[in-house]
């Protein structure tokens, strides 16, 4: 198995393309709409929330079957459909046209995986089984989401407009990487009862 290379990838405005838009495509888009990207589907048919997100103009919706020229100018694609042979078309016409392609819960057939992401305002902690099992990835998940509760939210805002403020200043080197490191220590105060 391959080692994968983690990051964070800026979306806003990317083109992406999803090919299905039943119950397999709908999270996949619904994803894609919260990290700002410029989601275009094809499928003859689709969920409520499809097309209640093309009637909005949240997404561009075509009623009907792929076309390899679909992955013109697209930046990446996910082929969602229940039709593997479907989705394996889409696979090798988006290779053959290096678009990252992942086709859902078919690994082989994946430039990148989706991640198990645990999110607290800025803060996103990300779980990846290089596509072994999804299901461990969200367990771990859970697991995270108990311990960094929802006050770290809020807690990486602070440090975030602290370390601004760090950096404005004419301090040197050392100095900085110090109050930086600082900044970084401990965690949010947790949330306690009042007294009676």
């Amino acid at each position: 198995m391959n080692v994968l290379f983690p990051m964070f990838v800026k979306m806003d405005g990317r083109r992406c393309l999803v090919v299905g838009a039943g119950r397999i495509g709908t999270p996949k888009i619904r994803s894609l709409l919260a990290a700002g990207a410029k989601v275009r589907v094809v499928a003859p048919s689709a969920s409520p929330a499809v097309k209640r997100w093309a009637r909005s103009r949240k997404i561009r919706w075509e009623a009907r079957e792929f076309s390899p020229r679909d992955l013109q100018g697209a930046f990446l694609v996910i082929a969602a459909t229940q039709l593997a042979e479907l989705n394996h078309r889409v696979f090798r016409e988006a290779l053959r046209r290096g678009v990252l392609c992942n086709v859902v819960d078919d690994p082989p057939r994946c430039d990148f995986y989706y991640a198990a992401v645990v999110r607290r305002g800025p803060l996103q902690i990300a779980i990846s089984t290089s596509g072994c099992s999804p299901a461990l990835a969200k367990q771990l998940r859970k697991h995270l989401e108990a311990q960094f509760g929802r006050g770290y939210g809020a807690w990486v805002k602070r440090v975030g407009r602290l370390r601004r403020g760090v950096l404005a200043k004419k301090h040197s080197p050392k100095r900085q990487r110090k109050l930086l490191l600082e900044l970084a220590r401990g965690g949010p105060v947790p949330v306690t009862r009042r007294a009676a």
